[in-house]
């Protein structure tokens, strides 16, 4: 069994992107299945395109992408995608689609096809906090998870597919007053957790994570 796990590289004036640091302290393979680990570029479409290459590539059971979200203070699961382009600022090749569809033949939204409360009940479970999140925002994580999702569906193929958001390294927050930030370990173990419940959970658990508003 194969999970490729994605990173992005830095964006938005940031030096470094917690989302690749993280993959590169992953070990080679958790509990018997091979990890493959692929940088992405922060860049609308191109992201998927390398994606989509790399699973045609290596055929992987699972897809788990990993996005910087700074400012939150948590490991966000990711419940859904949309059909949605709206980026507040431009991309690393300088593009900035605004209320766009990423496929116009595509479905308005996807849920993750990870076992996603599993997962934040798992790390919750390590002593690192962890919720469900209802959005992954509209700029490039939505659109590779959207895309990735995408391409499973229309290709009915038997990948199970989600993303992960984290927060900034604390080196990042340092000059960023009052904004949350984890260190390179405890992110590891977070994703290293996340791993080890996609490919031993067939299933999702029945558990409250809804928000209120």
């Amino acid at each position: 069994m194969k999970i490729l796990i994605t990173g992005f590289d830095p964006f938005g004036g940031e030096k470094i992107n917690p989302a690749f640091e993280v993959i590169k302290g992953l070990a080679d393979s958790i509990n018997g299945v091979e990890v493959v680990k692929l940088q992405v570029p922060t860049a609308f479409y191109s992201s998927v395109e390398l994606t989509i290459k790399k699973i045609e590539e290596v055929k992987p059971d699972f897809v788990l992408s990993i996005g910087q979200a700074g400012g939150r203070f948590d490991i966000s699961v990711e419940k859904v995608a949309i059909n949605l382009n709206d980026a507040r600022i431009a991309d690393n090749l300088g593009q900035q689609p605004i209320d766009t569809v990423i496929d116009e033949n595509g479905d308005t939204a996807y849920f993750s096809t990870l076992p996603v409360k599993a997962i934040v009940q798992a790390i919750r479970n390590t002593n690192i906090p962890a919720s469900l999140s209802y959005t992954a925002g509209t700029y490039v994580c939505n659109h590779l998870m959207y895309g990735v999702l995408n391409y499973i569906h229309k290709n009915n193929l038997n990948i199970k597919a989600g993303f992960i958001h984290i927060p900034y390294l604390l080196e990042q927050v340092v000059n960023k007053p009052s904004t949350a930030g984890m260190d390179i370990t405890t992110l590891v173990n977070a994703i290293e957790t996340a791993i080890k419940i996609i490919i031993s959970n067939k299933e999702d658990i029945f558990s409250k994570e809804g928000t209120i508003c």
